[in-house]
């Protein structure tokens, strides 16, 4: 979309912005709306045209968490006791952040005096982070169009408007909207309607949700700190939102104390951290999930059978150690094709699979296996889960149709990782941990978006990314079923007692 209108209150706040522009750039205006609501009131009754609209300039912190020359992106504006929602916000403070800005999020209250002193204490205390004179009447004015404000903290509750330091941090301050005028560019070069495609299903599977209920019930029982080891289930916000309940995640037993109550996250260990942890007298609750646990139980299988046990899997991830420590010395990780050359043929073999592999990678590597050992043992029932085949299968369907995709899930999450790569063989594919981590770029021209989330990956955060993605123009959203889901997998009784 074309036609960026620009805000300031002061010539020096425009003259900064015009300053990180390029000399050519159609359809882009910056004007000066002079300084208080009222004259930014009569600047909006002209502002005309239909495209994106930017407020952009100094600002006053109230919330303590800023600092002079941080950037305030609105997460909301409030003025004259309406409040105008900026959606936007996380996707341009992201952008912002790579950058290389100080950028945080939060609410923007527009007053019509300079506010200090206790005035500021009541509006951090209503939820505030920073303060203006311009933004609330051209949010007002702005309807329908998408809106962004963002302001360069100037001024702080610890470093006031009127002291000999002003003048330096305005002086940085206007370095700062040189930077920030280009982000703006890209901002509302992203904005228009546009389609998005739901792969379903997405996001948690019940392996992951009975993983996170068992940290959850071990905290309601037993009280913080829970200890786990490892994380939970890979995945940024699942890890800090228990971690803030009280959860503490570990790497190794040793960090735990004697007779703690912890849990073995939903990937599984090998049988030497069982043995620790019973040494150590450890209140153990085992959130393996039942399928990796259906993996273990084949490879003691093979194990005892005397079979060598070719794990078909990547190097380093929790489940393929825990997976390994079960078979021995029987067990041989398979990483690629050209692995299967170098395995011993000096007894039967048999193999096994990562629950998270890509479907079309791991039956490309079996085959290699049976290839070379024609009499080598299968699981006996397919040993990628149905969650990770199933959100393969339709990131597939929504690849072929969109004009990019994006898969929310950490980068140390196996399954999204995978459900990035199978995207990409349709069109440009990007793995997100939230909406701050979509790059502009990616969505000017992309009329058609496709997206999914890996099974560690909360619903709510697609749900943001739908949010944020309505905030630069209308959205039809479309839903591709390839399965219903109905697994439901009962809880140890460890985790009960």
């Amino acid at each position: 979309m074309t036609g960026l209108l620009i805000c300031a209150g002061l010539g020096i706040e425009a003259r900064a912005i015009r300053r990180g522009l390029p000399a050519r750039l159609d359809g882009t205006r910056v004007v000066v709306t002079g300084v208080g609501p009222r004259r930014a009131a009569r600047a909006a009754a002209g502002l005309g045209g239909r495209g994106p609209v930017a407020v952009a300039g100094f600002g006053g912190a109230v919330d303590r968490s800023l600092r002079p020359g941080d950037v305030l992106v609105a997460s909301e504006v409030r003025f004259g006791g309406r409040v105008h929602p900026c959606p936007t916000a996380p996707l341009l403070a992201g952008e912002l952040a790579r950058a290389g800005l100080p950028a945080k999020v939060g609410p923007l209250v527009t007053a019509d005096h300079v506010v200090s002193g206790a005035e500021r204490h009541r509006l951090a205390a209503a939820g505030a982070y920073a303060v203006d004179m311009e933004t609330g009447p051209l949010a007002h004015a702005a309807g329908g169009r998408p809106l962004a404000a963002v302001r360069v903290i100037v001024d702080t509750p610890e470093a006031p408007l009127l002291s000999p330091a002003t003048l330096a941090r305005g002086v940085a301050a206007r370095r700062t909207l040189s930077v920030v005028g280009p982000v703006l560019v890209r901002w509302a070069a992203a904005a228009g309607p546009r389609t998005v495609l739901l792969a379903e299903p997405r996001s948690f599977c019940a392996g992951v949700e009975r993983a996170i209920e068992i940290v959850e019930l071990a905290l309601e029982r037993h009280g913080p700190p829970v200890y786990v080891r490892k994380q939970i289930v890979h995945n940024l916000h699942v890890v800090e939102d228990l971690g803030r309940r009280g959860a503490v995640f570990v790497d190794e037993l040793d960090e735990v104390p004697a007779g703690a109550v912890t849990v073995f996250s939903a990937h599984g260990v090998s049988p030497k951290v069982r043995e620790e942890a019973a040494r150590r007298g450890l209140r153990v609750i085992d959130a393996t999930c039942p399928l990796v646990s259906k993996v273990h139980a084949e490879a003691r299988r093979f194990a005892s059978e005397g079979r060598l046990v070719a794990l078909i899997g990547h190097a380093g991830h929790e489940e393929a150690e825990g997976t390994l420590g079960e078979s021995g010395e029987s067990g041989v990780l398979v990483q690629t094709v050209n692995d299967v050359a170098a395995l011993p043929a000096d007894r039967p073999v048999s193999y096994l699979m990562q629950t998270t592999l890509a479907e079309d990678e791991a039956a490309e590597i079996a085959a290699a296996i049976r290839r070379r050992f024609p009499d080598a043992l299968e699981p006996k029932r397919n040993d990628i889960c149905y969650a990770t085949t199933n959100r393969q299968r339709a990131v597939h369907a929504i690849a072929e149709e969109s004009d990019v995709v994006l898969v929310v899930g950490s980068v140390n999450s196996s399954n999204s990782l995978r459900l990035v790569e199978v995207a990409a063989r349709h069109s440009p594919a990007h793995l997100v941990d939230d909406q701050g981590g979509i790059a502009l770029d990616w969505l000017a021209g992309a009329r058609t978006i496709g997206l999914s989330a890996g099974a560690s990956a909360p619903p709510r955060l697609v749900d943001d990314i739908v949010a944020a993605l309505r905030g630069l123009g209308e959205v039809t959203v479309e839903e591709r079923v390839i399965a219903q889901e109905t697994v439901r997998f009962s809880l140890p009784k460890e985790a009960l007692s």
